[in-house]
């Protein structure tokens, strides 16, 4: 097996690791999210195109993806508001909800959003 510092600058792509190749690393290898955040910190790595839509996308120039709905089914919202702490939903417990009702990450992102809460901590370490 490769090393991690060699698996994340392989992974690169515009010298920014994406979030979405890192977790592959991670499904690839025995690292958890936090060495492979720490690992690019390290290496003075930019996480790029997080899944959530939060940061990343400088490329469609916008700073995130993020936008608001006009209704969050109610399902959703107590989903949210159930793994909200302090008004923030960790980003684990946003993929998790996303898993759970089927959607994709950045929708549950967008709702989390149109309700208010902010999504932190990140699994990567990045906020």
């Amino acid at each position: 097996m490769i090393n991690l510092e060699t698996a994340i600058l392989s992974a690169l792509r515009d010298a920014r690791l994406p979030c979405a190749f890192a977790f592959r690393l991670m499904s690839d290898g025995e690292w958890t999210p936090a060495q492979v955040g720490a690992e690019a910190d390290r290496l003075n790595v930019r996480i790029s195109r997080c899944q959530l839509g939060l940061f990343g996308y400088e490329s469609f120039r916008r700073k995130n993806l993020l936008t608001t709905f006009d209704d969050v089914p109610g399902d959703i919202t107590v989903s949210l508001r159930g793994a909200a702490v302090e008004g923030a939903i960790p980003c684990a417990s946003a993929w998790r909800i996303a898993d759970e009702h089927g959607l994709p990450k950045l929708a549950i992102a967008c709702a989390a959003e149109t309700l208010g809460l902010q999504i932190s901590p990140c699994q990567l370490g990045c906020f």
